[in-house]
């Protein structure tokens, strides 16, 4: 049985995308995979048909050659300039390069079979009573081995079409997976330092991070760790609620440690603000909720977002036009005295304090969608540094315990105006443990002194609020949600470092009700409350990783440790925090990336 090899390639049209079959020849094979303005998202529907067809067994004249050069040409094509983005040439220049490793090895056999030496072997068979080996059927052993390996290793394959490069024009995106605090700033500060613009999207001075750079602490709330890179803008997105007297302060203290910041921190015009009064609203409703109390930070977050939706709340960008925004104020002040007799909200006080400081605001204001796409299309790098996390998310999280924001990948549209098809890597922020602030459910909380261990050891306070966090073993469950919804290309496992010296580590797996395995993530509270853990135990180690710079440095346990959660969520982790300053970070290639940077 014969067949030819064709290349699937789907034509980018303004109109329609149509996908047909290519290349009934060696030539038009070739030609195909070099076909300009193709869209290289499908290229691994290459690999698919090969691997498909060899594995089925139609294999006869499989013109391995004319399949392998199709391939090369096209792992070629997609890692050239031509392509706008990055998001397709590395990724798909992997899949490309996948294809041409499978057919090359069914090359090779067929090279092994057809040399001279084929009548000694038959001969050398025969007098071990065998049959000889037939060269298609190693052929194919060959071809399932290799295809094995690599879809082993290859857990990105289901998501090909992104890949975080800082190297090139695009967007990226660095998000919290669980209930947040995992160490998004750390892996910011890193990656910044190759990014021209870094842009929050959601939430406000309700979320902090410390990061350690350079053997000083810092802590952010509303600014960007990204402030650290001298060369980079940051950026206050629309999605984020602002408490402007809160962000000066946090600029005078940033120069006062050094940092110029000057030309370098801009708010988007259509940002909402948080007012003194939303501040007193949000202690107020707290109290009210007595027994029932969310754990909120009390910055007026839920308060101003509330503003928002009601559309009655006032914008940065209110402030160029003065006398509506004082209307806007008092009218705002008598809405929620009218809700809540005990306000002792000053609108006139108010309002001067915002007259004293708003030219300073209006000089760090712009346009919110013009800036951003204008940057992107100049070919800026921009790096998205999102806040809180997943399980906190206002439609995603475990409702009512989360924030007032989306602090998941949607929120990178609409709290930025980037269009969806801009973006390219999105990495989540996980840690080697889980920890939650304030009231909710926690399915893997311990109460026991490992809980301790991993409290004292990892530092667990809030930034913001100074609170001590709750303590738990990383749920797998909780993550496989957070990633369906985000759609992770890469993980960052955090403090890794914090489990050492725990004679036994565990994972929960899974989650259990009254005898049945729960499939996903609970959304009703009182069911995911009374949920059992399953776990898993491996061994835990005592040696000392902060000094790791590889990955095989680590430990045996430490290693299978990251391997098995790698395993779990079906996700590479690409980082891995062994320590706190900046440089305590092991970088783990994906084989992929390895395999095509040795194959130039």
């Amino acid at each position: 049985m014969s067949w030819n090899f064709g290349v699937f390639v789907v034509a980018q049209s303004r109109q329609a995308g149509r996908v047909w079959e290519m290349g009934h020849d060696d030539h038009d094979a070739v030609k195909a995979a070099k076909i300009r303005d193709v869209n290289m998202s499908k290229l691994p529907s290459l690999n698919t048909h090969v691997a498909t067809r060899l594995l089925r067994g139609e294999r006869g004249d499989m013109r391995l050659d004319v399949v392998s050069k199709a391939a090369r040409a096209a792992a070629r094509f997609s890692s050239s300039a031509r392509f706008q983005s990055q998001q397709f040439r590395t990724a798909h220049a992997s899949a490309a390069l996948r294809a041409a490793l499978v057919v090359e090895a069914g090359q090779s056999q067929h090279a092994m079979t057809a040399t001279g030496d084929e009548p000694e072997e038959k001969a050398c068979c025969a007098k071990k009573d065998t049959k000889p080996v037939d060269p298609q059927v190693s052929t194919l052993a060959t071809l399932k081995e290799v295809v094995a390996k690599l879809n082993r290793i290859e857990s990105a394959v289901a998501n090909p079409h992104r890949h975080t490069d800082c190297l090139n024009p695009g967007v990226d995106v660095v998000l919290g997976a669980p209930w947040g605090d995992g160490g998004k700033g750390k892996l910011v500060d890193s990656l910044s330092q190759s990014y021209d613009v870094i842009l929050r999207v959601a939430g406000g001075s309700n979320a902090g991070h410390t990061i350690v750079h350079e053997g000083k602490k810092y802590k952010f709330h509303l600014v960007r760790s990204g402030i650290l890179n001298p060369n980079a803008v940051c950026i206050i997105g629309n999605g984020v609620v602002v408490h402007l007297p809160s962000l000066l302060q946090e600029l005078e203290e940033l120069k006062q440690a050094g940092i110029d910041y000057e030309g370098r921190i801009l708010i988007l015009d259509r940002a909402h603000m948080v007012l003194d009064l939303h501040q007193e609203v949000d202690g107020i409703n707290e109290l009210r909720r007595g027994r029932n109390k969310i754990g909120t930070t009390k910055k007026g977050i839920g308060p101003a977002y509330s503003s928002k939706m009601l559309r009655n709340g006032v914008r940065v960008g209110d402030l160029r036009y003065f006398d509506d925004f004082s209307e806007k104020m008092r009218d705002l002040v008598k809405f929620y005295k009218d809700n809540y007799p005990e306000l002792e909200a000053d609108a006139e006080a108010e309002i001067k304090a915002y007259s004293d400081i708003k030219d300073k605001i209006l000089d760090m204001t712009v346009d919110t969608v013009s800036y951003l796409n204008n940057a992107y299309v100049a070919g800026k790098k921009i790096l998205v540094e999102g806040a809180n996390a997943t399980m906190l998310d206002i439609d995603f999280g475990t409702y009512p315990y989360v924030t007032s924001s989306n602090p998941s990948i949607g929120s990178v549209c609409t709290g930025g105006g980037i269009s969806p098809n801009r973006l390219n890597g999105i990495i989540g922020i996980v840690k080697a443990y889980c920890t939650r602030v304030g009231e909710g459910p926690f399915p893997t909380e311990l109460h026991d002194k490992v809980g301790e261990h991993l409290g004292t050891v990892g530092a667990e306070f809030g930034t913001t609020t100074g609170r001590a966090r709750r303590c738990g073993w990383l749920d797998i469950p909780q993550m496989r949600y957070s990633n369906m919804v985000n759609g992770f290309t890469e993980l960052n496992l955090t403090k890794l470092d914090v489990l050492t010296g725990l004679e036994k580590v565990k994972i929960g797996v899974a989650y259990w009700h009254k005898g049945k395995k729960l499939d996903g993530m609970p959304s009703n509270l009182q069911l995911l409350q009374d949920s059992v853990v399953e776990y898993e135990e491996m061994d835990g180690w005592s040696e000392d990783i902060s000094k790791c710079k590889t990955f095989e440095e680590l430990p045996v346990a430490a290693q299978k440790y990251v391997l098995r959660v790698e395993e779990l969520l079906g996700t590479h982790i690409k980082w891995i925090g062994v320590g706190p300053d900046r440089f305590d970070v092991i970088t783990r290639p994906h084989p992929l990336e390895k395999a095509y940077a040795s194959s130039n």
